[in-house]
């Protein structure tokens, strides 16, 4: 199988060049860094081409910042990159992502032994009750195929089917990027999850996070507030009624 570890690095965060460094030595297998798209460097244009809001339903009920475009964009070139080098899977991580050092190695290999060509499976950062089936068990590590994928894009093991189908749907695309991984019931993708929890994010450490959010007023808060949950609710109830029974899925 053939696999390389793909670390999102953006050029201007000098601070987190050790930690770039440090993955690169500790994860066993070849690595290399996908420079990010910087959100500071993307016009209006360039936003237009791939962002289209109200894309999909449920509608998401936010408008992307900029930042979160590029973040985007970043795993799509990841995703490419899979394609380009003719990869079997990559190990997609980000850049403030640590290992644990007893952890990790266990659950890699069970990983990289249960992906399939059209699966992505995601090392969360922290635990949540994603619940589904086991599809595999080795000691301590297990791999679930989860009923309702978590949130967060910080390492995930991209299978290069998987990495075909995402990229041909998020062409375009509506809200950020983990909360469209959710969607399995438009893109068709297996997404599994590794327990128990083996990676954690380090940005604080590392000068803080990259993304930069404007502030928002209280009516901003108190609205995502509301609508934040409703959101996540239908996304729970369509990923729970269609699954992966492409006969039942409904329109985009």
């Amino acid at each position: 199988m053939k696999v390389e570890a793909l670390i999102i690095h953006l050029a201007r965060a000098t601070g987190r060049a050790p930690q770039v460094k440090k993955l690169l030595d500790v994860l066993p297998m070849a690595g290399s860094v996908v420079e990010a798209v910087d959100g500071q460097a993307l016009s209006q244009a360039e936003i237009a081409a791939v962002y289209r809001p109200r894309l999909h339903r449920p509608r998401y009920p936010f408008v992307l910042r900029t930042s979160e475009v590029a973040c985007f964009r970043s795993h799509r070139k990841a995703w490419q990159t899979i394609l380009d080098r003719g990869l079997d899977a990559g190990l997609i991580i980000e850049d403030d992502v640590e290992t644990d050092a007893d952890a990790f190695g266990p659950m890699l290999d069970l990983a990289l032994a249960t992906l399939g060509p059209g699966d992505i499976l995601r090392f969360p950062k922290v635990e949540r009750r994603e619940v589904g089936p086991v599809v595999a068990r080795a000691g301590d590590a297990t791999v679930v195929a989860p009923r309702h994928p978590g949130l967060g894009m910080q390492a995930q093991l991209v299978g290069r089917e998987a990495a075909r189908a995402l990229l041909a749907f998020t062409a375009q695309f509506d809200r950020p990027v983990d909360t469209t991984v959710q969607m399995r019931w438009l893109h068709g993708v297996r997404v599994l999850t590794a327990k128990p929890v083996c990676i954690r994010e380090i940005d604080d450490a590392l000068g803080g996070t990259t993304i930069q959010g404007k502030s928002k007023s209280v009516s901003d808060i108190l609205a995502r507030e509301v609508w934040r949950p409703l959101y996540r609710l239908q996304v729970r109830m369509r990923n729970a009624v269609y699954g992966f029974d492409s006969s039942r899925r409904p329109t985009a």
